[in-house]
């Protein structure tokens, strides 16, 4: 008879998404993530089998639900107020997890990163507006240059760097 779970990758997922909070990447590790939910370490390679993997579920889960937030804060069939939710969304998201958003805009090896399939799919409440706002053709650099001005803007607010 197999052993009982002691862990479940929600909880993994938790207490990743807690350490990542708190200590940045760097403070993600196995022993860390198994202290936290109460195992050893070797315990959590049966659901998560690597640190790449840890860091990938972490910031898999964290695309998802910006996402979802950016679903929600567009798609009234008003172009301008799409923007102004998008952005407000962005900016909560990105000022109530600091570390968490860093994440999820870094460079990560690919072991580390998101499947692309779910980067599109959380980019697609955005996709959609920019293409509504500039066309099909330019929509992407669109995207690109709204992603920058707001996770420009927040992290400078984020800093105190509007001093003015």
């Amino acid at each position: 008879m197999p052993t009982p779970a002691r862990t479940s990758t929600e909880q993994i997922l938790a207490a990743g998404r807690h350490l990542v909070a708190a200590d940045g990447l760097e403070g993600l590790t196995m022993a860390r993530v198994a202290e936290l939910v109460g195992v050893r370490a070797p315990s959590l390679y049966k659901r998560v089998p690597s640190r790449a993997a840890l860091v990938r579920l972490v910031a898999t889960d964290l695309l998802a639900e910006l996402g979802a937030a950016l679903a929600q804060g567009t798609g009234t069939g008003d172009p301008e107020a799409d923007v102004r939710g998008l952005a407000r969304t962005v900016r909560r998201f990105a000022l109530g997890e600091p570390s968490l958003l860093a994440l999820v805009f870094s460079p990560l090896p690919a072991e580390m990163a998101p499947d692309p399939e779910e980067v599109v799919r959380s980019v697609a409440p955005l996709l959609a507006l920019t293409t509504q706002l500039v066309g099909a053709q330019r929509a992407l650099p669109a995207a690109r240059t709204l992603t920058a001005w707001l996770t420009g803007f927040v992290r400078m607010e984020g800093q105190g760097s509007f001093g003015l």
